[in-house]
């Protein structure tokens, strides 16, 4: 699987498929949540390696829902550059979701997103063409590029889930379940 760092995004969406895309970002805690439901506890928590645990990769999404609001806002507010993110994933790490019971971690990502897709469905028709430099990929992002970049890294952490779940099913001897 690629590495999310090394991912290139496109700058020329049109904004035709605006609605698609926020189908898609309305769509993630019910796939997040249908991907999780049977899952054992013992395998929404165990680490694979150096990788987070499937449920430390929900409790990331829930994590970045700040940093999304934030750089909408950017863009609202005709900020030049986007927000600054914590490539460390600090709060990730800090916040121990492993601990956490997994249906606060789901309704937080499910209220967080639902604030999110509110705000780019409601998005004055001005604000689809501003844009404004992201920081680390250093190109313009327009708001439908920023929901493409959030849909993309939603389905990059449903993918390492799918990914952490069978590397761990086969380290275990039992088949996916």
């Amino acid at each position: 699987m690629q590495r999310w760092f090394d991912r290139s995004f496109p700058s020329d969406l049109s904004p035709s498929i605006f609605p698609n895309i926020i189908e898609r970002l309305r769509g993630t805690p019910a796939r997040l949540e249908e991907r999780l439901h049977n899952l054992p506890q013992s395998v929404l928590t165990k680490r694979w390696e150096n990788s987070w645990s499937i449920q430390e990769n929900a409790g990331h999404l829930s994590d970045l829902e700040p940093l999304w609001m934030a750089r909408v806002r950017d863009l609202q507010a005709g900020k030049t550059e986007l927000t600054v993110a914590d490539l460390t994933n600090q709060v990730t790490w800090e916040r121990n979701h492993n601990d956490a019971p997994l249906e606060a971690i789901l309704r937080s990502f499910r209220t967080a997103r639902g604030t999110l897709v509110g705000e780019l469905e409601t998005a004055e028709p001005s604000l689809l063409e501003r844009s404004a430099r992201h920081p680390r990929l250093g190109t313009p992002m327009r708001l439908i590029d920023l929901a493409f970049f959030v849909a993309e890294h939603d389905d990059h952490h449903l993918a390492r889930i799918t990914i952490v779940h069978l590397l761990l099913c086969r380290d275990t001897g039992r088949g996916a379940q």
